[in-house]
């Protein structure tokens, strides 16, 4: 493996499929950021909500294009709409898509979290780990919401691998950041220059630890080039930690109605992360959920792969 790796990017479905027809489908679907704007509902019905329902929060939310990356704002009073921003250039294309998916699963937070809460003082979610969950949530199910379904037996198993794998990277890059600003309060007078030599210095100390044991490398400098620690501090945590609950959380739901418990999730304000999670999935943030999947993964994949051998060996 090289050091780019930590970016696998194989074990999604959209892997496999064309990236031109899945730019072609797109296009097709959202020409326009009106006709995305305009939409926007329909996919809240596929993914269970009433038609009624879909409308209402629909209407409370603004989507904004954009040339770079996607991004979602809440308002903070009931008057004011979410902003939804994604790629549109020369229409939408897949990538515009799949970011304007994730984005669209904050707005639906922001506003289910302000307006269903019985309590304005604590509209929100415990911290952003919870708004990025359910925005992972939805944009796992992209392909799902295009038509495009996958028949493929090991999906599930594969799905958690990129859960898992995509948690490895992105933990690296957070404790980086964790460090970087550790070391900024202890040097409160340090120029550009100092800060980043401290970051080079700090994401090879991380590498080295975490991930020079399994790749084989020395001082890589990757972990460093999230523009996110300075410009959002201490934000890269929220990702892996909303992976982690998005995964109980979509082990929760899959044998219950979508829509029902999001809304009911989001509309408990903003309690405690512990809280919030017994509440909501009836059991606290933890790993194990993850870790132990990604073992019977692991296991489930490797015999489908020794099969698919012995039938070519045949």
């Amino acid at each position: 493996m090289q050091p780019f790796d930590i970016w696998y990017d194989g074990f999604k479905t959209r892997s496999s499929i064309d990236q031109n027809l899945l730019d072609s489908i797109v296009q097709a679907k959202y020409p326009d950021v009106e006709t995305f704007q305009k939409k926007l509902p329909d996919i809240l019905i596929q993914l269970g909500f009433a038609p009624e329902k879909a409308k209402n929060i629909c209407s409370k939310i603004q989507v904004d294009p954009s040339v770079g990356a996607g991004h979602a704002w809440g308002t903070e009073m009931k008057s004011g709409k979410s902003m939804l921003r994604t790629r549109f250039v020369n229409g939408m294309d897949y990538k515009g898509y799949n970011i304007g998916v994730h984005e669209f699963g904050h707005t639906v937070e922001q506003t289910i979290s302000i307006h269903d809460v019985h309590n304005y003082f604590i509209k929100g979610v415990p911290n952003t780990a919870f708004t990025e969950a359910l925005a992972f949530t939805f944009q796992q199910k992209d392909l799902e919401l295009l038509g495009l379904e996958n028949n493929d037996e090991l999906n599930e198993y594969l799905n958690t691998l990129d859960i898992f794998w995509g948690c490895y990277e992105i933990m690296g890059v957070s404790l980086v950041d964790i460090k970087v600003w550790q070391w900024m309060y202890q040097n409160p007078e340090a120029n550009a220059s100092r800060l980043k030599d401290a970051v080079i210095r700090i994401a090879k100390e991380v590498w080295n630890q975490y991930y020079a044991p399994i790749f084989g490398i020395q001082d890589q400098t990757i972990l460093a080039i999230y523009s996110h620690m300075i410009d959002s501090p201490l934000y890269l945590s929220a990702y892996p930690i909303g992976h982690i609950i998005d995964f109980q959380i979509g082990n929760y739901l899959k044998d219950k109605d979508l829509a029902e418990e999001v809304n009911r999730m989001y509309a408990m304000g903003r309690l405690t992360p512990k809280l919030w999670m017994e509440r909501a999935v009836g059991t606290q943030i933890n790993t194990n959920d993850l870790l132990n999947s990604t073992k019977i993964a692991i296991q489930k994949i490797t015999e489908s792969m020794k099969g698919t051998k012995t039938k070519t060996k045949r």
